[in-house]
């Protein structure tokens, strides 16, 4: 138990252990990722206990992140985009990171390909054209190729005559949906429409001199130029051009990559990175504020007899009860904590931690009430708010009735409501709470179960707040309620669902 009502606590964030930092720079001054060195080895646990997963998801639809139609897909593939100068060195980094991803499905997509054909004015004078210029690529066209990869749809991919400068009219390369779409090109960060397709975006710094000795190795060799041709052009075009145009998009990426592929430190760093994305449900992919608790066959045991609608009411209750549980502990592991040091029995040091002392729950009513006595049990004395939003279909927003500690400023907040649908309450919440003067990211929303269109409505809008749940369903239907869910949440956990007074009438009353 954890008393709670302290004063002062000396804040320490947490780093979550299993996430890189958002930005790396691997230079050998720079570099300092959090990222475990080695796996974790599973231990061997009883079958009824086993993890199936990461985390357990009984389905995924929104708009904005559309549902898999394509046969074989079954998530929102990772979007990678890998920039540089020319002749950097992205090819063979994209390469690499193949070759390591080679259990699953990967597509390379080459921005060289969306050249636009040139006019016959402009082959005429195709000494004077500039190939490194933002104009000279067809970014609508990659637009919509990206678009319907995200989606899951086959592609066909044009090819691009270097030496006619004109794509090939007959000639595609047909891709089909994948795991991991990695896009590479000199200019790929220039347009923010495309970074934002972008899930990683990744920026390969290479020599200057390096550059133009393998540019003028390629296009010789590759493209059939010769080599004056090839200095002229690098001087007059493709240096200005990089430091206008590709350089300044380096602020953009998040891993900044020394020395291309020769960097295979930093290269198994993103690769294992990548392969824990690829382990996570599509909206932790978008998300990172997002955090669905292990799920284990008692897990998935216990939402089957909560969504039941057989299941009677006290083992409802009893079983709602231990999820929460669950899920307000998970909830803790995120507030800040401090290093403390203590004296065993045995007169030996053991060095710990302190929990953050600062701390209250505030619940949505009425269903948030539900997750006080869980929250009680883990925190000693804690304090608790209550937050009333009238609820009409989707438009209800008005507040009702508030309650909140008067220091709930200086505290870090546990939001509590067992559903998360659309989002319309739990903003209005959030909202008052920032009002009253808590920082947004000392807030910790905790639910059972999430709507994807709910954790979009909430996350966008406020990108540093932490959601913890357990499950997030397939989405909202018709009349705004989540799918397969798990019915009026409130009713049955208190009682006054429909068949609660007529079962009681049902009972003859003496005088």
């Amino acid at each position: 138990m954890r008393d709670l009502n302290g004063d002062g606590d000396r804040r320490m964030p947490q780093a979550s252990p299993d996430m890189i930092s958002d930005t790396w720079d691997l230079t050998p001054d720079r570099y300092n990722p959090i990222v475990s060195d080695k796996e974790s080895k599973p231990e061997k646990l009883d079958p009824a206990m086993e993890p199936t997963a990461d985390g357990h998801f009984t389905g995924l639809h929104f708009d904005e992140y559309p549902v898999t139609k394509h046969l074989g897909a079954n998530k929102v593939p990772f979007v990678i985009g890998v920039a540089g100068g020319t002749a950097s060195g992205k090819t063979t980094v994209c390469d690499m990171i193949i070759q390591q991803l080679h259990d699953h499905r990967v597509v390379l997509v080459n921005q060289d390909s969306f050249y636009r054909g040139l006019t016959p004015e402009e082959s005429a004078k195709v000494g004077e054209y500039n190939f490194d210029h933002p104009d000279a690529f067809d970014s609508e066209a990659l637009l919509e190729c990206l678009e319907q990869l995200k989606a899951n749809q086959p592609i066909k991919i044009p090819e691009y005559d270097f030496k006619s400068h004109q794509r090939c009219s007959e000639k595609f390369r047909k891709v089909n949906a994948s795991d991991v779409i990695i896009v590479e090109g000199i200019l790929i960060f220039h347009d923010a429409r495309l970074r934002e397709y972008m899930n990683m975006k990744i920026f390969v710094d290479t020599d200057a001199d390096v550059r133009l000795a393998r540019r003028i190795r390629r296009d010789t060799l590759e493209r059939g130029r010769d080599v004056n041709g090839v200095i002229e052009q690098y001087g007059r075009f493709v240096k200005p051009a990089f430091d206008d145009f590709v350089l300044p998009t380096k602020k953009y990426a998040d891993v900044i990559l020394p020395r291309g592929g020769d960097n295979h430190v930093a290269i198994d760093l993103i690769v294992q990175h990548i392969r824990t994305k690829l382990g996570q449900h599509d909206l932790r992919k978008i998300y990172p504020n997002v955090f669905v608790i292990q799920s284990t066959f008692q897990v998935r045991g216990m939402h089957t007899l909560i969504r039941d609608q057989q299941t009677t009411k006290h083992d409802f209750v009893f079983y709602s009860d231990r999820l929460i549980r669950l899920i307000v502990e998970h909830g803790l592991g995120h507030l800040p904590f401090t290093e403390k040091q203590v004296i065993t029995p045995t007169g030996s040091i053991y060095v710990g931690v302190d929990f953050c002392k600062q701390l209250c729950g505030v619940s949505i009513i009425r269903s948030g009430e539900s997750m006080e006595n869980a929250l009680r049990a883990c925190c000693k004395g804690i304090k608790i708010g209550k937050i009333l939003i009238h609820r009409e279909g989707d438009n209800g927003k008005q507040l009702i009735y508030e309650k909140l500690p008067y220091d709930i400023a200086d505290r870090h907040v546990l939001l509590m409501d067992p559903i998360l649908g659309t989002g319309n309450s739990a903003i209005q919440a959030i909202l008052l709470l920032i009002q009253k003067g808590v920082p947004e990211s000392h807030i910790i929303f905790l639910n059972l179960i999430s709507a994807p269109e709910g954790i979009h409505a909430v996350c966008k809008k406020f990108p540093l707040l932490k959601i913890v749940t357990s499950e997030i369903d397939a989405g909202l239907n018709s009349e705004y309620r989540v799918v397969p869910g798990m019915g009026e949440f409130g009713d049955r956990y208190f009682g006054t669902d429909d068949d609660g007074p007529e079962l009681l009438h049902k009972v003859p009353i003496e005088n």
